[in-house]
């Protein structure tokens, strides 16, 4: 697994339209077999700032898979507007560690 981290940097007066854009473009990333799962989130100090995590099932999976396939089509139609605002795109690998905090337990 590998996980792609897309950081955007987005003016208040597109933030509805950016939030838009990838509601309608999880569409064709949760119907991809090559994605795990994705999550769009925003900065609470500076709301200009989100990161999209998307964990794929291999990156080339993801570049040569999804890239190839006709949901990359529908899902960068949707976000397009948008690739001008990446001020970051990478893959990374997980280490292992990770956990759950005691806030976690219900």
């Amino acid at each position: 697994m590998i996980v792609e981290y897309i950081r955007y940097r987005i003016a208040a007066p597109r933030r509805t339209a950016f939030e838009d854009a990838y509601r309608r473009a999880a569409v064709p990333l949760s119907q991809a077999v090559q994605c795990v799962d994705y999550e769009l989130a925003r900065c609470t100090e500076d709301p200009s700032a989100y990161v999209l995590r998307i964990r794929w099932t291999s990156a080339e999976d993801h570049l040569k898979g999804f890239r190839g396939s006709p949901g990359f089509g529908a899902f960068l139609a949707e976000i397009r507007p948008y690739v001008e605002s990446i001020e970051e795109m990478r893959h990374y690998e997980p280490t292992g560690i990770e956990g759950e905090g005691a806030g976690g337990a219900g």
